[in-house]
């Protein structure tokens, strides 16, 4: 690993070179982003290029990954350990896969939802609470926190306890669970979920589906940024 220099850089230039705040810069010393600093004899702390280059490869892990990996990720490059940090490494560019997989399900099979015409309804196709569960593999507190949610709120028997779910519940019921396993939050689902219901909203659904990949491309870009950073820092022959 690079060892710090002597270039006797006091924290707000460190601040003003990698755009963070003097405060920052200290609590990402704090946490082990940076490699500690050396102290003068009256206290002050003196930083050289590794913290510069440490701060800038930290923005970049950050955005690809997330602030508390990025910093895992750091401090195993401060204590020279290659072997960490490239696990480290690999586990985000799986879960980025991961992502990408799930998200490519969520679209072919949002795609076919949205597409299924509801024709030849009959009473007798609603479904309770606990069938639907059954059916979509995920327990009962989980469709009730969806209705509490507004994402899928079904009717209300006559003793107004038990939940009904009709077709087109159940149709956006299977969206919602689609898109919970491509990584959408309840927040975003709750603007999405309004434009699900039938195949007139399909390309509503597919722009929103698009700007997902566009953000794991983006982190796909910070991850690479970022990596690139660290080869620097670990003193790979030919980085930098």
């Amino acid at each position: 690993m690079q060892t710090r220099n002597s270039a006797g850089l006091r924290t707000a230039e460190v601040a003003r070179r990698t755009g963070y705040s003097v405060q920052q810069v200290r609590n990402l010393e704090r946490d082990g982003a940076l490699p500690p600093a050396t102290r003068t004899a009256t206290g002050y702390r003196v930083y050289g290029e590794v913290h510069i280059r440490s701060a800038r490869a930290y923005r970049a892990l950050a955005s690809g990954t997330d602030p508390a990996s990025a910093k895992t990720i750091l401090r195993a490059v401060h204590d020279g350990d290659r072997h960490r940090v490239f696990a480290l490494l690999d586990t985000a560019h799986a879960r980025l896969d991961r992502e990408r997989r799930d998200l490519h399900a969520a679209r072919t099979a949002a795609r076919t939802i949205a597409d299924e015409p509801l024709t030849d309804i009959r009473p007798t196709d609603a479904m309770s609470i606990s069938e639907l569960g059954r059916a979509l593999g995920v327990r009962s507190s989980t469709l009730r926190h969806w209705d509490a949610a507004g994402l899928v709120v079904p009717r209300r028997a006559e003793t107004r306890e038990t939940r009904v779910y009709s077709p087109d519940d159940v149709r956006a019921a299977r969206l919602v669970h689609q898109l919970r396993l491509a990584g959408y939050g309840i927040e975003s689902l709750r603007q999405l979920v309004p434009e699900l219901r039938g195949r007139r909203h399909w390309n509503d659904l597919a722009t929103a589906l698009t700007a997902r990949d566009t953000r794991i491309d983006s982190r796909s870009a910070a991850l690479l940024q970022g990596a690139a950073a660290l080869s620097t820092l670990l003193g790979i022959p030919g980085a930098g």
